[in-house]
């Protein structure tokens, strides 16, 4: 299982998605790619097989992944102050890889009918629909 997480600004919810799954599912291959070299360096701190960084990145990778992991910013365009490109949001929406988005309410986008739950919890419901994508 290939697992990919993408993120952006700072990294934080893609290292805590990375340190999640290579403590859940320590066989999974986890691959990170930053929109930014800060978020690309917290994901490979946290444990990431391989990283990289940019819009080529994303595109190269999703279609390698079995599952794409980060905030529901990536597949909307401009998202995240500017650091989602349409070309990286097209080809994560495109991609034949499951997606399992985490919902974040930042940068205009609102995301109703979630609960208000914490980045941690979220993260680690992540990981229980991760854990029947893997079965």
């Amino acid at each position: 299982m290939r697992v990919l997480v993408i993120d952006g600004q700072g990294g934080g919810l893609g290292k805590s998605l990375v340190t999640a799954v290579k403590e859940r599912f320590p066989l999974a291959e986890v691959l990170a790619v930053g929109t930014n070299a800060m978020a690309t360096g917290a994901m490979l701190r946290a444990g990431a097989d391989q990283a990289a960084t940019g819009e080529n990145a994303v595109v190269v990778a999703v279609s390698r992944a079995d599952v794409i992991m980060g905030p529901i910013g990536i597949v909307i365009a401009d998202s995240m102050l500017g650091e989602i490109t349409p070309r990286m949001a097209v080809a994560i929406g495109q991609s034949a890889a499951k997606r399992v988005l985490i919902p974040v309410n930042h940068c205009d986008n609102i995301v109703v009918g979630t609960a208000d739950a914490s980045m941690t919890r979220n993260v680690q419901s992540a990981m229980d629909v991760l854990e029947t994508l893997i079965r």
